[in-house]
């Protein structure tokens, strides 16, 4: 047990909880922006899979990682889409068309990937680390937070940007409004229909994002079904943050600890069975609802639709 301990344990066990957490911080960090604004979008899994699938492409045929991302987060849009038209514009019901929209997309990406690459999985090469100075020479801490891809720092930095966006701008007061009482920021002149669209179409694009850095970055091939349930954690994430950003991050960390002990197990020669490591992530999600679920405080107005002119 001497291992757990080791530098090289716990390199390996932060460095695999920052790569594994940053699919789910844009995850619940898009969550978070539909849930403010009234949509309870379950569909965020099969966004995570079109764009971890079309991020992959993306990289694959241009060899660019940055193509990959900006594909990946257009096929989050694509689907986000469906989403507006049918639950913010129709109304129809938020849970049966996300329920919908993650068993389609789950089948279509699997199916395109088997057409398109038949029974091979070609991968990517290695991202390339932006090293921060000084910072990470620092011992078990610096190469495990401060040697990523780029990408990383700017998902860590997006807390922040959101933070500001929801406490300091109007559109974040809209955001807001849209979910609480809908009908008087209808009242007021806001277009309740195009802030929910907005709010929704900027989840797709965030969990489009996060699933072509999973592809791309952190597995650095694309195999069907590779998220895993990701996106579910992105929704808890959203609804036990109480609205904050930073406590989306810190439960993406959390969760990608519990996601890398099978990697960081194997680094220090620990023989535990990875079905056993393998449930500790959702272990740890049943935990945090019973300590913390009855205190989570979700928008009046979620998973209503709203009836322009409606009071």
């Amino acid at each position: 047990m001497t291992g757990l301990f080791s530098e090289v344990f716990l390199s390996a066990l932060l460095f695999g909880a920052v790569t594994a957490a940053i699919p789910l911080l844009l995850a619940g960090l898009g969550e978070q922006m539909s849930e403010k604004a009234g949509v309870l979008n379950i569909g965020i899994e099969g966004m995570m899979l079109a764009g971890a699938y079309l991020g992959f492409v993306g990289a694959f045929y241009s060899g660019s990682l940055w193509l990959g991302f900006l594909t990946g987060a257009a096929g989050g849009i694509a689907v986000a889409l469906i989403m507006v038209l049918l639950c913010v514009r129709i109304g129809l019901n938020q849970i049966v068309i996300g329920i919908a929209l993650t068993l389609g997309l789950e089948g279509l990406t699997a199916l395109l990937h088997h057409f398109q690459f038949s029974r091979s999985y070609p991968r990517l090469p290695a991202a390339d680390a932006t090293v921060i100075p000084l910072l990470s020479d620092i011992p078990v801490i610096g190469p495990a937070f401060f040697k990523h891809h780029l990408i990383v720092y700017l998902a860590v930095a997006l807390v922040f940007a959101m933070s500001y966006l929801y406490r300091r701008t109007q559109l974040g007061l809209n955001l807001q409004a849209a979910g609480d009482k809908p009908a008087a920021l209808d009242v007021a002149g806001i277009d309740v229909i195009r802030t929910r669209a907005i709010a929704v179409l900027s989840t797709g694009a965030l969990a489009g994002l996060g699933g072509a850095y999973l592809a791309n970055v952190g597995a650095g091939l694309f195999i069907p079904f590779i998220t895993n349930g990701a996106g579910f954690l992105g929704i808890v994430l959203a609804m036990l943050a109480r609205g904050h950003p930073i406590w989306v991050l810190f439960g993406a960390l959390l969760f990608g600890v519990c996601l890398s002990l099978t990697t960081a197990m194997q680094v220090a020669g620990i023989n535990i069975p990875t079905d056993i490591i393998q449930m500790l992530p959702f272990l740890a999600v049943m935990i945090m609802l019973v300590l913390f679920g009855r205190r989570a405080s979700l928008p009046a107005a979620l998973g209503i639709p709203y009836e322009r002119g409606a009071r």
